[in-house]
């Protein structure tokens, strides 16, 4: 989480000094009602005389001064001696003996072992983190992949395992949200900023907070889809968007950079970190209409508001790092923030956030804070939603839990309300993630890189990379997929017929098994012998394709079922079984008696009885019951009678 103290110039790097000194200022303000109190009591103060603008520089060399138990400072060969300083140190050293009394008096007042257990509760319980919290850092994609990282850090002797916590052995791991984002333990800072990886912006220490903000804004993109962000803080922010979207067509707006003597630095560390898309505006983000031309492509806007920082172990670093406000130094050393300031955070926050909300052609906002304190986070989202303006008949926003590229939505802690909070623990810092949506304009197209574009994202594509085409090769495509298609549309279509010749066959041929079975030692027996004969002896050589005999009714019944009748496969054919049913005698209407025996040789009629199943008609008509005592109607069925056997 700290800053690469490597960057491009004396503007954008920070001396380890420069850190050393803020620790101690920051210590110093821990401790500040106690030292005040031990200087009033070894009569250091008001006896001597000593400059207002010193006051401050005393308060912090006196928590140095019984840090190292009252010894003499020894410089470094290496180390100046500036004036100021040195008048302090002689007046401490003066004084030591008395100083060493009056802290003595106030740990048996406060009944501590040492000055550290005189601090509040909350306090202790920051420093305690603060001293285990891992190192997390992010991999430069642009410059290397990661596993080209992993094998860079074996070879000089790192371990990846699952969790580094309570390890001491030079190990690393990789976080459970972001697929680009290392962990490693504390203890192993100063050996990282010495090797290349960190010297030449592969790998950059900064607080997984901001890691989660991109990869979150990431998740919502098209990919010709523009970002403004609002709030960066530090630059690696900036660039890390820049770095997801490398592929996209898309653009990262960043505003509110007013100084231009920055320029120049700012372009030699995007430079060298690989970044190419990235557009500085000069105007404050409340400044800018919401119709400004230059962002009617921005989707998403990322929102990293002025906030109190509570969520935070350690923050010093945070607050030089990220370039926030050190006047919250105080109210941290306290361990806590008054609540008039908390109301000033809070409606600054809720302005911005209901400013993002009236550009009417973004569909995201992602809010974003490194502060626990629910009075700045969910109240502010809330009340913006609550309260947005719909003047401009635009979609409503609404709340959508976040999208990370390792985590399903299950292993994503989330409140009730949708939000991500994670609380500070021992293995990162507290946070506040809000994703507030809208539904797209239905006027615009969704192609089909925007959606593999969201895919790759989510890490659906398992790092397939998505490249850009020329039009030549879109018109080739186009064509190779139309032949393609009219290509498989024939096979299938082919296939299908192939298929259904294949099942009428085996139809037929089952058929006629049935049909040939040896005929009973019976008079109906021969009948339906016979009818089935004719019936195969009607039947065209090719089952698909059937033969329509002139003036003959039993053909035209079976070009009727032919068309009508499905089907079925072999393993559900019914065998169809000879039954004998004896009916009441039927009256034809012919005007003869002999052409009544002509067409009926007995009084009995038969036919075959077919399973449940068979709701559509079979091979063979079947008559219907006639009641008894009542004659049969004159209908069409006499026609389908089977002609007169003569050679019986």
């Amino acid at each position: 989480m700290g800053m690469n103290p490597c960057g491009p110039s004396p503007s954008l790097r920070i001396s380890p000094f420069s850190v050393c000194l803020m620790s101690w200022h920051f210590s110093a303000l821990k401790y500040q009602d106690i030292l005040e109190t031990i200087l009033i009591d070894s009569c250091i103060f008001p006896s001597t005389t000593i400059p207002d603008h010193l006051s401050s520089l005393i308060i912090v060399m006196l928590y140095d001064f019984q840090d190292r138990k009252f010894q003499t400072r020894v410089l470094s060969d290496n180390e100046e001696s500036i004036s100021e300083v040195q008048v302090v140190e002689n007046l401490l050293n003066s004084f030591k003996i008395k100083l060493a009394a009056a802290l003595a008096r106030c740990r048996i007042k406060h009944d501590a072992l040492s000055i550290y257990h005189i601090l509040p509760e909350t306090v202790r319980k920051q420093e305690l983190r603060a001293s285990t919290l891992p190192l997390y850092a992010w991999i430069n994609t642009c410059k290397i992949s990661p596993e080209e990282v992993y094998n860079n850090l074996k070879r000089r002797g790192y371990n990846k395992v699952k969790s580094v916590l309570h390890i001491d052995d030079k190990v690393f791991a990789v976080d459970q949200h972001c697929y680009d984002v290392l962990i490693f333990p504390s203890h192993l800072k100063n050996d990282l900023i010495n090797i290349d990886l960190f010297k030449d912006y592969k790998l950059i220490f900064q607080d997984k907070s901001r890691s989660l903000a991109v990869h979150s804004v990431k998740a919502l993109l098209n990919m010709d889809d523009d970002i403004l962000m609002v709030n960066t803080g530090s630059w690696y922010t900036v660039a890390h968007m820049s770095i997801l979207t490398n592929n996209n067509t898309s653009k990262v707006f960043v505003c509110g950079v007013q100084s231009q003597a920055k320029d120049p630095d700012l372009k030699t560390l995007f430079t060298k970190m690989g970044c190419k898309n990235i557009e500085i505006l000069r105007e404050t983000f409340i400044n800018i209409e919401s119709k400004d031309h230059r962002l009617q492509k921005v989707k998403v806007i990322l929102l990293l508001p002025r906030c109190s920082g509570l969520g935070v172990s350690n923050p010093v670093e945070f607050i030089l790092n990220e370039h926030e406000d050190t006047e919250f130094l105080k109210d941290h050393s306290q361990g806590g923030i008054s609540v008039d300031k908390l109301h000033i955070l809070a409606q600054q926050q809720y302005e911005q956030l209901t400013h993002a909300m009236k550009f009417t052609k973004a569909q995201a906002v992602v809010y974003c804070t490194c502060s626990v304190c629910p009075e700045e986070n969910e109240a502010v989202v809330k009340k913006a939603l609550e309260f947005q303006d719909l003047g401009n008949k635009v979609q409503p926003y609404r709340l959508s839990p976040p999208v990370l590229p390792l985590c399903s939505l299950k292993e994503i802690q989330l409140s009730t309300d949708k939000f991500f909070r994670m609380e500070p623990s021992e293995i990162t810092n507290g946070c506040f993630l809000s994703v507030l949506t809208r539904e797209r304009d239905p006027s615009e197209t969704v192609s089909v890189k925007d959606v593999l574009a969201r895919a790759a994202a989510k890490g659906l594509l398992d790092g397939i990379e998505l490249g850009k085409s020329s039009k030549r090769e879109k018109k080739k495509k186009k064509s190779k997929t139309s032949l393609t298609k009219a290509a498989t549309a024939d096979n299938g279509i082919q296939m299908k017929i192939a298929e259904f010749l294949n099942r009428e066959t085996k139809a037929s041929a089952n058929l006629s098994e049935t049909v040939t079975k040896p005929p009973l030692p019976q008079k109906n027996t021969a009948q339906v012998g016979a009818s089935s004969q004719t019936r195969k002896h009607k039947l065209d050589p090719h089952p698909a394709v059937p033969t329509f005999m002139k003036n003959t009714c039993p053909s035209r019944l079976h070009e009727r079922q032919t068309h009508f009748i499905r089907p079925r496969p072999e393993d559900r054919m019914v065998a169809l079984k000879p039954i004998e049913i004896v009916l009441p005698p039927v009256f034809m209407p012919f005007s003869s008696p002999q052409g009544i025996r002509s067409w009926m040789p007995t009084q009995h009629l038969y036919c075959h009885w077919v399973a449940p199943k068979a709701l559509v008609p079979t091979c063979l008509p079947t008559p219907s019951l006639s009641r008894k005592g009542e004659k049969p109607k004159d209908d069409t069925r006499s026609s389908l009678l089977r002609p007169p056997r003569r050679w019986l």
